[in-house]
């Protein structure tokens, strides 16, 4: 064989090993969004705490939906960043995050991701194949213990809540470090806030009795927000944080995880 023949098929090859390796890594994501935990959520109701302008507590039929069993990590997300680098710090448009997008992220395998913009975790949980809850999904969930599927009465559980969220305040937050709750999902009410579709809602419809179409919530400028049980402090806190954020900013105590959709459930 030549040298000349020699020296082309050394060229190929460096030029083939990282179009390669891309390969494999594109193969990768693929099979490690299909595996992600996400948990059947069965069909029900949810008397929501939150009123509707005539000042009456909305209930909503909620069609059965798929969650992810815990919030994203900081891990997962830089997977996303590596295969979608448009999100990174340095290339991410101006509209679509601030100055403080992906503050103090160093990738930690368990530790929950926070400090990304509404825009940023709605692309990540299409790359998920999937998207954001809509407020009314994440409440019907959030209210389950961890033996019961609406424990919002229980008043040592809602003192729970503000305890570890007050904890959580001075340390990092890991995820699944407490038992789920009665549908098998992890950290829904005590290690951060989380983003929603329709976060910047501040009073729903007041004919909202569908979780797939009247039952969207409403943008309502300005108006107070109202309460059906204004004893869920924890819950309080939580639509006020979110309704005060504009969908470029973060924190660093509101994260995400992902829904998906059931085709023909109601």
């Amino acid at each position: 064989m030549s040298k000349g023949y020699e020296l082309q098929v050394s060229e190929l090859n460096l030029v083939s090993i990282p179009i390669f390796c891309m390969m494999l890594f594109m193969i990768s994501q693929v099979s490690w969004a299909d595996e992600v935990e996400y948990v059947r959520i069965p069909s029900g109701h949810l008397q929501s705490n939150l009123n509707d302008p005539s000042g009456q507590s909305m209930g909503v039929l909620m069609a059965a939906f798929e969650m992810r069993s815990r919030p994203v990590t900081q891990q997962e997300f830089d997977s996303f960043l590596w295969a979608q680098p448009q999100w990174n710090k340095k290339q991410i448009s101006p509209l679509m995050a601030t100055s403080d997008y992906l503050a103090d992220h160093d990738g930690a395998a368990e530790e929950v991701m926070t400090h990304v913009s509404w825009f940023a975790a709605r692309a990540y949980c299409h790359y998920e194949h999937a998207r954001l809850p809509t407020w009314f999904e994440w409440e019907y969930v959030a209210a389950a213990d961890t033996w019961q599927k609406d424990a919002r009465t229980d008043a040592g559980r809602n003192q729970g809540i503000l305890t570890a969220l007050q904890e959580r305040l001075h340390r990092k937050g890991y995820v699944g470090q407490h038992l789920p709750n009665s549908y098998g999902i992890y950290d829904m009410n005590s290690l951060i806030w989380e983003w929603v579709e329709d976060f910047a809602a501040m009073f729903p419809q007041p004919d909202a009795r569908d979780s797939s179409s009247a039952a969207s919530l409403a943008l309502c400028g300005g108006s107070a927000l109202a309460f059906h049980d204004r004893g869920q402090f924890a819950l309080m806190m939580r639509v006020a944080a979110l309704s005060s954020l504009r969908p470029d900013q973060s924190s660093s105590f509101v994260g995400f995880r992902c829904v998906r959709s059931l085709e023909g459930s109601r």
